[in-house]
């Protein structure tokens, strides 16, 4: 059978890092086997459907290359085909029409404490098919005044095989019958993507572990219906930095990193923030998931590649920034000086405008090795634009003036023979050499008057990009400053 994965989100809120990791992981199980990766959106609960929820989801994935095979499905188009398979629950008696009002279920509960679970085989005073007779249960069925659940078997132990966890095992008398159809007549999760993954012939479920405890009312489905499950991952949790709990919202604000892979009302996105799509899928995927190789920089199509869901570990995995940003260095190195200009061509406006294209590429070359995120390009071009406001304080005072004096005079003197920079480089060494000065001494000080600190990248390639003039310039403006 065709291996055929789906991601599933719910629209009531926007795409969270730890739901794209699990788009992630559905992507490429079904991609290491040469099958399909759907998406679902799973809307049937009104009442919590945000609006620009669907959006951010495909936009997200769409930026990250998850693309689906398929037109996504949408849940709260296919309620027919939903109600079908309920009224065929129901004829089979694995299902039963249920009349409580919430006051009444809130009472029940109030009354009977931790014993109460809405079961078929116990009353506790509810009104159902079980409970009451059949001329008042076909009159408010009439009214559709009713939710429908379904019937959980008393003294079995129910089981299933998780390909992550191993055999798991469930204690039927603990379970309640649980609601598969709304008031409102819309499925429950519960019902729908049952109904779903075998109309779109899934193999492979793959989802968080926050989904555990549903697991065996879905396997009761599948037997139900007489249909073989499919295979079950439940992800592990992606978890805080420090401290007990998942990743939230509130954990990233506080540390100041992204936790949406685009932006979010005023929550700034991954992408806005200078990642790459290829450094977050790659930092994600390390996220719960190794293999032997113990390689850390992988594009999407080496990880279709290399994917094993063997290496899918158990326990929950610690979100990282600082990792994040070391992945996402690494893709940026190998990226073309274009292809990081089209990804962050606000920032690098005022450096086109300045020096044209052919140049700013040539300065995105230069510094990129520089840069953990796209968002770093222009701290890291400024110097190409102006020159030192000041100094680095504790380098300037270490200076020797006398020393400094002259080898940025000699300086001066190569940069105005209009040589090229490793015939500068061959002259200002002379020089230093010439004058009794160390190299390293020279290009400490020659650095200070160009950049204003002892950081930055290769200084003769960038005094042939500033220009002789703004060299000499920027070395004047030093010299001012040592004889004051």
């Amino acid at each position: 059978m065709r291996e055929r994965a789906r991601f599933a989100p719910s629209p009531t809120g926007p795409l969270h890092v730890g739901g794209v990791r699990t788009a992630l992981f559905n992507y490429l199980i079904a991609k290491k086997n040469g099958g399909d990766f759907i998406l679902r959106i799973e809307d049937t609960d009104t009442d919590r459907t945000v609006g620009g929820a669907e959006k951010h989801i495909t936009e997200s994935l769409t930026w990250l290359g998850l693309i689906p095979d398929e037109k996504p499905y949408k849940q709260s188009q296919r309620q027919e085909l939903y109600l079908k398979h309920v009224n065929l629950l129901v004829e089979k008696g694995f299902a039963y029409h249920c009349f409580d009002t919430p006051q009444e279920l809130k009472e029940a509960k109030k009354k009977h404490g931790n014993d109460f679970k809405y079961r078929h085989d116990k009353s506790f005073g509810l009104k159902n098919t079980f409970t009451i007779n059949k001329e008042e249960s076909a009159g408010l069925i009439e009214k559709g005044e009713f939710v429908v659940r379904m019937v959980v078997p008393k003294n079995e132990t129910i089981q299933v095989k998780d390909e992550i966890r191993g055999a798991l095992s469930f204690n039927s008398n603990e379970l309640e019958d649980k609601i598969i159809l709304k008031s409102d007549k819309m499925p429950t999760y519960h019902l729908a993507n049952v109904v779903d993954d075998k109309d779109m012939k899934i193999t492979s479920v793959v989802r968080g572990e926050e989904w555990l405890s549903s697991l065996p009312f879905h396997i009761l489905l599948y037997r139900y219906f007489d249909w073989a499950p499919p295979r079950f991952y439940h992800l592990p949790l992606i978890l805080k930095s420090s401290g007990k709990g998942k990743l939230s919202k509130r954990d990233a604000d506080e540390q100041g990193f992204p936790v949406f892979p685009i932006s979010w009302e005023d929550s700034v996105g991954f992408r806005e923030n200078g990642y790459l799509p290829e450094g977050l899928i790659n930092y994600l995927a390390l996220l719960g998931w190794s293999n032997e190789n113990d390689k850390e920089k992988y594009t999407l199509k080496e990880l279709v590649s290399v994917f094993e869901t063997s290496g899918i570990q158990k326990s929950g995995a610690r979100f990282d920034i600082k990792k994040a940003s070391w992945v996402n260095h690494l893709h940026i190195q190998e990226c073309s000086p274009k292809k990081i200009i089209e990804n962050c061509e606000d920032q690098v406006l005022e450096l086109t405008s300045f020096f044209g294209e052919k140049k700013t590429e040539e300065i995105v070359s230069l510094i990129k090795d520089r840069a953990s995120l796209l968002s770093d390009i222009k701290k890291e071009t400024e110097m190409f634009l102006v020159g030192p406001l000041d100094y680095d304080s504790k380098t300037l005072h270490k200076l020797n003036n006398e020393e400094a004096l002259i080898v940025l005079n000699f300086c001066n003197l190569e940069i105005a023979s209009s040589k090229k920079g490793i015939a500068i480089k061959e002259g200002v060494f002379n020089a230093s050499a010439k004058n009794n000065i160390s190299f390293g001494q020279t290009m400490k000080t020659l650095r200070l008057a160009l950049v204003g600190s002892l950081k930055g990248p290769d200084l003769f390639r960038t005094i042939e990009i500033i220009g002789a003039d703004e060299a000499i310039k920027r070395i004047n403006k030093l010299i001012k400053t040592l004889k004051k």
